[in-house]
């Protein structure tokens, strides 16, 4: 089974291809754009690979939640390549690729939303089973879900911009990761399992999980969110 995946929710973009679990990935930290690498990297992906397009069975993207340009963009592609090769594709949640690319076995994902807001989700991890304890959020850092149970790893640059509010709702974390991110090549190792079973979704219904509603606050909610002035 050969199957593209892309991871553009962050700075930290990338492109990989799963080929019967075998993984190539290109990536680069880009803070503004990047949307022009992606389609040169899946040409050099395939490749290197010495496949063409047409041999896909399947598209992955990191469907969020995340920066909202970069959940369009990896979607939008997505789409735009699998509408030509009326192949099915594959949403995957971003905080559950990094509890993927962690390594780790129980995982507290946090990203940093700005607007003092955190997107932030919980994980246990076996092989390439990632099951949800806590459903994706995007809230204040001082008031976010954290999970209970001992032997949690925090993961993200939520840890990185609140880690002092974050280590108050878990004081009992074994370690934080905040430099770690998402990357296509766990989106593809989660998504890989679902395409095999037949559960990929057309192209037209491939939405990004954007979770929070609203891009601006005010201030009076930025206070009831545990942010501040």
């Amino acid at each position: 089974m050969r199957l593209l995946a892309f991871e553009t929710a962050t700075h930290h973009l990338s492109v990989a291809l799963w080929q019967d679990g075998e993984l190539l990935e290109r990536n680069e930290v880009l803070p503004n754009g990047g949307g022009e690498r992606l389609l040169p990297w899946v040409h050099e992906l395939l490749a290197q690979a010495s496949i063409s397009l047409q041999q896909l069975d399947g598209i992955a993207f990191g469907a969020g939640p995340g920066g909202f340009t970069g959940l369009r963009l990896a979607c939008g592609v997505t789409q735009g390549l699998a509408f030509g090769l009326d192949i099915p594709v594959v949403p995957v949640s971003t905080l559950q690729a990094m509890a993927s690319a962690s390594g780790e076995l129980f995982v507290w994902a946090c990203l940093d939303a700005r607007m003092n807001e955190i997107y932030c989700a919980s994980y246990t991890v076996a092989a390439d089973v990632v099951t949800e304890l806590i459903a994706p959020v995007c809230t204040g850092c001082a008031v976010s879900p954290a999970p209970t149970g001992e032997g949690c790893v925090g993961v993200g640059d939520g840890f990185a911009s609140y880690g002092e509010d974050l280590r108050a709702r878990k004081s009992d974390l074994m370690r934080v990761m905040p430099e770690l991110y998402p990357t296509a090549a766990a989106v593809a190792r989660i998504a890989a399992p679902i395409l095999a079973r037949g559960e990929g979704i057309i192209a037209s219904a491939a939405q990004p999980i954007y979770v929070r509603n609203n891009v601006a606050m005010t201030t009076v909610e930025r206070l009831a969110r545990g942010g501040t002035k």
